[in-house]
């Protein structure tokens, strides 16, 4: 829109581009979203550092392999360690101590060392963060959709659908969100989720969900449930505060469908707090998952995961700390990077919204 002072032409910005100004201007959530993306990048490339790299899977034991480095053989697994006991005599430990991160010894296999059954750390790496960062972003955009198409249902059409949307959101928010995690991905991790979602009738066949023991989509599926209240009831009151504004009174009087006005009306105004809540809960999403999987819940062997990996080290920490090291800075720089770019991103939507900090 252009309105003409003193002579001059004044160009009008719409609110979504002022934001975008603001956040170009905000360098540090910039460099951090850059930094995640490469991260997320680095983790997508992981069947080409595989075959052309490591030249092995993330799931092969290679306990009996070795590895030549400058022209001797050395073991992938040391076959025994000796030391000193109290007695002052040499006492023999028995074998199984990964090699250690080869700087370029054998073509960059390797290269970050070995784990307890020999698999190679920088490939299990790669795709252990493949499939928590992808968990962690299909979790947070179905918990997304389904938050959005509740809260709309809820505020909108208030009275009993209101009541039992908003029960539904308190049952869960009851349940601490690791605990009810591990329940649920527990329970589907021994025999999967095996239902009929619409059942048949007459001609149509209907509906039934079969995921079996395993799949990533428990643990997605698991996360995404746990996590509806948290992004489902700020804006549940968000739109019950908007339901009666001037403008969706006058979609109603021009007659507009109950669909059209959630959805044309009332959803480009919560925009921008979906945005800000997807980026949190992503962050969440991860951590959550590697919390699961560390306690067995999450993903399952043979499938990598970052927290899977950080398990497999936590009884060699003291020996090989780079078992549980490498994949802690990985979850450590991919949430950071979230949350610095989520509120920079808070801040360019919404100006107004400052944190002060107390010392």
């Amino acid at each position: 829109m252009a309105a003409e002072e003193g002579g001059s032409k004044i160009e009008g910005k719409s609110p979504w581009a002022l934001a975008g100004r603001r956040l170009r201007r905000n360098y540090v959530a910039l460099a951090f979203l850059a930094v995640f993306i490469a991260v997320l990048l680095i983790c997508l490339l992981a069947p080409l550092y595989s075959s052309h790299v490591s030249h092995l899977r993330s799931d092969t034991p290679n306990a009996g392999g070795s590895i030549t480095e400058n022209g001797q053989k050395i073991p992938i697994l040391s076959k025994g360690s000796s030391h000193f006991n109290k007695n002052g005599t040499v006492e023999l430990t028995p074998g199984g101590i990964p090699i250690g991160p080869q700087w370029g010894a054998s073509g960059g296999a390797y290269f970050f060392g070995a784990d307890g059954l020999g698999r190679d750390v920088g490939t299990r790496l790669l795709y252990g963060g493949r499939n928590s960062l992808m968990i962690g972003l299909t979790a947070a955009a179905i918990t997304t959709v389904l938050s959005i198409v509740l809260a709309l249902i809820a505020a909108y059409f208030g009275s009993a659908p209101d009541w039992i949307i908003s029960r539904f959101f308190d049952l869960i928010w009851a349940f601490p969100v690791i605990l009810l995690g591990i329940a649920l991905g527990t329970a589907l991790s021994i025999n999967g989720f095996h239902h009929t979602i619409i059942p048949s009738f007459w001609i149509f066949p209907g509906w039934t969900m079969n995921i079996p023991a395993g799949s990533l989509w428990i643990p997605i599926g698991v996360i995404a449930f746990v996590f509806i209240p948290y992004i489902g009831r700020p804006l549940r009151g968000q739109i019950l505060a908007l339901r009666n504004r001037e403008f969706v009174e006058a979609s109603t009087a021009q007659g507009a469908s109950s669909l059209r006005i959630m959805f044309t009306e009332l959803l480009p105004n919560i925009a921008s707090s979906v945005l800000v809540l997807f980026t949190l809960i992503v962050a969440n999403a991860i951590l959550t998952e590697v919390g699961l999987s560390f306690l067995g819940a999450g993903v399952q062997p043979p499938h990598p995961s970052w927290g899977t990996m950080i398990a497999d080290g936590q009884d060699v920490l003291a020996s090989d700390p780079w078992l549980s090291l490498l994949p802690g800075i990985m979850i450590t720089i991919s949430v950071i990077s979230l949350n610095v770019f989520g509120d920079g991103l808070r801040d360019a939507l919404d100006p107004r919204a400052k944190v002060r900090i107390e010392h």
